[in-house]
């Protein structure tokens, strides 16, 4: 199929009836970004109920005589929840669309990284800080890294002082004040929202199954210049939640020659959304285990009940 890659028709007419049209042709697009994302979920090995969703929310975003962007605007993440099909998950990846302009998961299941390149978008940033900035904060579109400005997070990465945070979060401000508004961020600092051994459940699975070449992999877009399919990527289940791992291609990654040890653990499911780095640790106690960054402490504890 054709790619979803071409800029959407993100901005309404002066006339109505434009104003109308231009909503329809963004139904389709996002309808295309879903199909898209279905078969490349079915080329990955994922769940064939979670591929059938995407693809049932396409042929609705299709056929639906009312512009997305409306509803979201008049009724916001619950009256996407409302469309037939549509669901939390899918209604979150559509509000993070009408927001941004980009889809994430169709990025990383293409197994590109676009957050860097939204970031030097932004005065004063370029591609060095724009890595800083993911590689510690990971967060991936503007209004995550607005969140993440407003909270202080933003000031603690290196290279950003009070004066370049106060001016990256006054430049956002206003540059999303037009854009619907924004729902809680997808994922929080810490999010304890699954038990660590759950998520290092989901690590250990992907770490067995990249070491045995038993992975469908992609081509990564960046530090990939001969365009090589080496990224291992999993789609696995716990219960009724939806995971994806593969290891992490940052730059920061790269320096330190971790991309075969960092592993980036995605939920994604009509129940939530969340995202965890899963590392080898290099210090301390927990020496040799595998641990999530930020929850190091239920880590430890995890390790001390399985040694006990």
């Amino acid at each position: 199929m054709e790619s979803t890659d071409s800029q959407p028709p993100v901005e309404a007419g002066h006339n109505g009836g434009n104003r109308i049209e231009d909503g329809l042709k963004e139904n389709r697009f996002l309808a295309d970004a879903l199909i898209e994302i279905a078969d490349l979920l079915e080329s990955q090995h994922a769940g064939e109920f979670r591929i059938a969703a995407y693809r049932n929310a396409a042929n609705t975003l299709s056929n639906l005589q009312t512009p997305v962007r409306v509803i979201d605007h008049e009724r916001g993440i619950d009256g996407l929840i409302q469309i037939e099909t549509v669901g939390n998950s899918i209604a979150h990846l559509i509000d993070q669309f009408l927001r941004t302009g980009r889809v994430p998961l169709l990025d990383r299941l293409r197994g590109e990284a676009t957050a860097e390149r939204i970031f030097t978008t932004l005065p004063t940033i370029g591609p060095e800080l724009a890595h800083r900035i993911y590689d510690h904060l990971h967060v991936e579109t503007l209004p995550e890294l607005y969140n993440a400005a407003i909270s202080g997070r933003l000031s603690e990465v290196p290279g950003i002082g009070e004066k370049r945070w106060k001016a990256i979060r006054d430049h956002l401000s206003a540059r999303l004040k037009h854009q619907p508004k924004p729902t809680a961020p997808l994922y929080p600092a810490t999010d304890r929202s699954v038990p660590v051994e759950e998520i290092l459940d989901v690590d250990a699975e992907y770490m067995k199954k990249a070491a045995e070449d038993k992975l469908p992999k992609v081509a990564p877009l960046k530090f990939n210049p001969g365009n090589v399919a080496w990224l291992p990527i999993l789609h696995t289940q716990r219960g009724d939640r939806h995971y994806t791992a593969l290891f992490s291609n940052s730059a920061r990654a790269h320096d330190l020659n971790t991309t075969k040890d960092w592993v980036i653990v995605y939920r994604d499911d009509d129940q939530y959304h969340g995202r965890w780095t899963v590392i080898t640790s290099q210090f301390g106690k927990l020496w040799g285990c595998r641990i999530i960054r930020g929850r190091e402490d239920e880590c430890q504890q995890f390790y001390l009940k399985r040694r006990t």
